[in-house]
């Protein structure tokens, strides 16, 4: 409810997320859409179980009493009937929100703290549509329509559509099953394959239409290399005008989280990608993107791998779930703010 919404960061920086009350979702309005991707962080790689290990969903909610809101009075998850998702790739799913979305259905993604925001901020209800896919990256994978290829130290890297991700003019080409953008055709065809049959993935849709609120983006970890990480903010702007244009949602706030491996730690190359994402949140950088854009710093939000699940996955922030519900709705407050100031 944007009436909600406007009050609550009046009153303070960060609102609160608190139980949902019980009331159904509002069915008259158009379901707000909201479109998610990204690489294996987005995917989701937090841990949901079990409840006495340090890190876990589990933990944090019922022994360190830390989202108390995600639980209830019998200390069971609550299921908000209000945020619909569906997962397009990596275990392709189907359901109202709850701590299952991410990997499989012991992991969450930031959609888990994202969806918690947007089921507060809004009376109707909410679509998350999640199209991510783990070990990809923005200058090769993900590369968006109209990239043209460049040179680099001798190579010529692949422009949209074009294969392999490299080559020397004049040799043979290596022939690979693959192509630049092919990730972000497949991500974007799975996400209109949804929305052009809402009622097959929504079983409660009423036929109230739907409108593109807002794109939702982390990922970076496979660009931190070069010539991909110098590139990164002239493709992270591409790819947001693409997705605007396909989705033909010109005006539809965009959040986005920078990589944060290491946190204040984080290597030359690392700080490369994370000042293009920031680079692009910034409207005195770039001014078309003005109050309709904004990035989110995770760096805050690296975890202590001694109390986290798994101390081996330094590129998964250890399946710290609280980094991962702290992301999430870090973003999904970025975004209230945004949809506050939309016209």
């Amino acid at each position: 409810m944007i009436s909600l919404l406007a009050a609550a960061l009046a009153v303070a920086e960060t609102p609160q997320l608190t139980k949902p009350d019980s009331r159904p979702p509002d069915v008259s309005k158009p379901l707000k859409v909201f479109i998610l991707m990204g690489q294996s962080n987005m995917v989701g790689m937090g841990d949901v179980g079990p409840d006495t290990k340090p890190g876990t969903l589990g933990y944090l909610a019922k022994t360190g009493k830390k989202y108390p809101f995600l639980l209830d009075d019998a200390g069971n998850w609550i299921e908000r009937n209000d945020v619909w998702c569906v997962k397009t790739t990596v275990g392709p799913s189907k359901g109202w929100l709850e701590p299952k979305f991410g990997a499989n259905f012991k992991m969450i993604g930031p959609e888990f703290g994202f969806g918690w925001v947007m089921g507060q901020v809004f009376d109707e209800e909410v679509l998350l549509i999640k199209a991510s896919q783990g070990n990809r990256s923005l200058g090769w994978d993900f590369l968006p329509p109209g990239s043209d290829h460049f040179e680099y130290q001798g190579k010529t890297y692949a422009g949209y559509k074009e294969s392999p991700n490299s080559w020397v003019e004049g040799q043979p080409k290596k022939e690979v099953n693959w192509y630049a953008g092919k990730q972000y055709d497949d991500c974007v065809k799975d996400v209109r394959e949804v929305l052009d049959d809402i009622p097959k993935f929504v079983p409660n849709y009423k036929g109230q239409g739907y409108k593109i609120a807002g794109f939702v983006w982390w990922q970076g970890h496979k660009d931190q290399g070069e010539p991909y990480a110098s590139r990164y903010e002239q493709n992270l702007v591409r790819l947001i005008d693409s997705l605007r244009s396909d989705f033909k949602a010109p005006k539809a706030p965009f959040v986005l989280a920078t990589i944060g491996f290491g946190g204040k730690a984080m290597g030359p190359l690392g700080l490369t990608v994370a000042n293009a994402q920031l680079a692009v949140g910034d409207p005195r950088k770039h001014p078309e993107f003005a109050g309709n854009v904004k990035t989110v710093e995770s760096r805050g939000f690296w975890p202590d791998k001694e109390n986290s699940p798994n101390a081996k996955q330094d590129y998964h922030y250890y399946h710290n779930a609280g980094t991962y519900m702290e992301v999430g709705a870090s973003l999904g407050w970025a975004m209230a703010d945004l949809l506050k100031a939309a016209p």
